[in-house]
């Protein structure tokens, strides 16, 4: 089976060509990894998850996968921070935001999120990551005053990833259209850097089988109850 690919906006605009051979699905609500094994799967790969109006992915799902035999690998968004919680369960990160999280040079959720547009317009990004906000400003930082740079970087920061684009930034920090336009025209996306680098890594050799696992699944109440949900789901449909 091809593996499978949770991801939307993180992977906007990646050439066509990295995407072959993959079972491309969106970004994962609560429940998706657990069908995605019911299924048959064998390798899944997270990178971009749902949230706020519809309950994420749960751990639980992805330990059910590791317990199952299944290789779970996260990146970039949604699975950067589920590689990080669940690194020490047999959950393969990849990348430099997976690494930020592991490390804990991050810990913010809000760090990786963006508003973005539906699926039938590809997951279009509509606002911008933290995380690209300030990998753009460090990569500028040579072309600007060194105030500028730091208004810039306290306005990413402060304002909330369903209003961050670059010309609120530079609004917020008393900067004009010419400032949004030169960081739009010089933006770096770390996310979908991190997001290329998990697919070519399933694109290229086969993944090495799971490691033994060291713990054992409990399945609770609560896991169960995600269980029946989800199968009376694909029964009525």
């Amino acid at each position: 089976m091809k593996p499978v690919v949770f991801a939307g906006p993180s992977i906007h605009g990646i050439a066509p060509d990295h995407l072959s051979g993959l079972d491309l699905r969106g970004p994962a609500a609560c429940g998706d990894i657990f069908d995605a094994v019911r299924q048959g799967n064998r390798v899944i790969a997270l990178i971009d998850g749902l949230y706020g109006d519809c309950a994420a992915v749960w751990h639980k799902e992805i330990l059910h996968a590791l317990t199952s035999g299944v290789s779970v690998l996260g990146a970039a968004s949604m699975g950067a921070l589920r590689a990080a919680e669940c690194a020490a369960f047999g959950m393969t990160g990849i990348g430099e935001i997976f690494e930020a999280y592991h490390d804990g040079r991050r810990f913010s959720d809000a760090d990786v999120a963006v508003s973005h547009a539906p699926g039938e317009l590809d997951f279009r990004p509509l606002t911008i990551a933290l995380v690209d906000a300030e990998a753009t400003l460090e990569a500028c930082r040579p072309s600007m005053e060194p105030e500028a740079h730091d208004a810039l970087l306290r306005a990413a920061r402060k304002l909330h990833f369903t209003r961050r684009t670059w010309r609120a930034i530079a609004a917020e920090a008393g900067l004009g259209s010419e400032t949004a336009n030169f960081l739009a025209a010089n933006a770096v996306s770390i996310k979908k850097n991190d997001a290329t680098r998990l697919l070519a890594i399933l694109g290229g050799e086969p993944l090495p089988p799971p490691l033994p696992l060291s713990w054992k699944f409990q399945n609770t109440m609560f896991f169960q109850q995600l269980a029946a949900r989800q199968t009376a789901g694909e029964t009525a449909s």
